[in-house]
């Protein structure tokens, strides 16, 4: 196959630059995929400011990855069930399928998927394009599809960039489900109303949660969007919301509590005040500061909390996802608030990352 595609490379702090790659020939085992959107999240500001990745050099970010298949060898149309012009969505994941964690459904922390392991790995949107055949990001006009590629069929109608919503509504069926182990009734509390907290507030809904409370720090468009799709919002500034969770459950607290807000300690020892006596308590997002350690086991032992951290999804969890947000029975699409072109990248992620307009919820990148 000849001829050649633009891509978004980061290749400094807070910036990238366009650049051209040639389209790599395709194999029986592997594919290539024309992008047609992708979303941000906070992984890609991470590598986009250098916090992470700083040593892994110039890379195409971007891993909420949907397309239509330009390409695929034989084997790997038989083993994703693909053929050329179907619609995919593509995790960020390249696991090896055979260690423990992807036999338990758990590819997120396989080794040679994970960018926080201390080996080599593999994972679109944090490798660097100097990885034969460069082609590891969404944000460029194709994608590599490496013979360990995670690939869903996406449904009929749903269109390519509110199917990149598949991530964060995946990781919300995976965490509140699975993870959480919600029941039916159960109340729920979400910590952080950004793209993945709205996911959960979805995800517990859709499972029939009794109550779902969203909890941001102020009035905004998330906490709007959490409000659209059934749950009751907090703000943080405003009011207390350990007490305001009380009075509304008649001092039962919350079966499940989520946080996704980084920051520091208080955070955590609200996220454990919030629970429920028996409750579950998962954390998605990492904390800074000194924490005494009797301010976090001394609630933990008393209420008798199964305390967790989560990260990623399972295949299974992006299939309902997909079919939940192609059923239109949420209002998803209210999380879906920017577009942008491939060259104009830099001001998606500051977009996103930067916050530098309150509306933005989930933003795309369209090639």
């Amino acid at each position: 196959m000849i001829g050649q595609v633009r891509a978004a490379v980061a290749t400094a702090p807070l910036h990238t630059e366009l650049r051209t790659f040639p389209l790599p020939e395709v194999g029986p085992e592997d594919g290539l995929l024309q992008v047609e959107a992708c979303g941000l999240c906070g992984t890609d500001w991470e590598y986009y400011t250098r916090k992470r990745g700083a040593q892994l050099g110039p890379m195409i970010l971007g891993h909420e990855i949907v397309g239509t298949v330009l390409a695929v060898g034989e084997e790997a149309a038989r083993r994703w069930g693909v053929r050329p012009g179907d619609r995919v969505a593509v995790e960020e994941f390249l696991p090896c399928g055979s260690c423990v964690f992807c036999r338990s459904g758990r590819p997120a922390l396989c080794d040679a998927t994970d960018s926080r392991s201390a080996g080599p790995f593999l994972r679109y949107g944090a490798t660097p394009v100097d990885v034969p055949p460069s082609l590891w990001g969404g944000f460029s006009e194709a994608l590599y599809l490496h013979p360990r590629a995670l690939v869903h069929r996406v449904p009929a109608g749903l269109s390519p960039d509110l199917a990149t919503l598949f991530v964060p509504v995946s990781n919300g069926i995976r965490w509140v489900r699975r993870d959480g182990q919600l029941q039916p009734g159960g109340v729920v509390v979400v910590i952080g109303p950004g793209a993945h907290g709205l996911g959960c507030v979805a995800a517990a809904v859709e499972a029939g949660a009794s109550k779902v409370f969203a909890v941001g720090r102020s009035a905004s468009p998330r906490l709007d969007a959490a409000r659209a799709l059934g749950a009751i919002p907090l703000e943080s500034q405003r009011l207390d919301v350990v007490q305001a969770v009380r009075e509304a459950t008649d001092g039962r607290m919350a079966d499940l509590v989520i946080d996704l807000a980084p920051g520091g300690p208080d955070g955590l020892r609200t996220a454990l005040e919030l629970a429920a006596k028996g409750g579950v308590v998962l954390f998605a997002a990492t904390k800074h500061g000194e924490v005494p350690v009797e301010a976090v086991a001394e609630p933990i032992v008393r209420k008798g909390l199964v305390v967790k951290g989560v990260r990623g999804r399972d295949f299974q969890a992006v299939e309902e996802a997909l079919a939940l947000l192609a059923s239109g029975r949420l209002p998803l699409q209210r999380l879906r608030t920017h577009r942008f072109g491939l060259e104009e990248t830099d001001t998606a992620l500051r977009v996103q990352g930067g916050r530098l307009d309150p509306s933005a919820i989930h933003v795309a990148v369209v090639p």
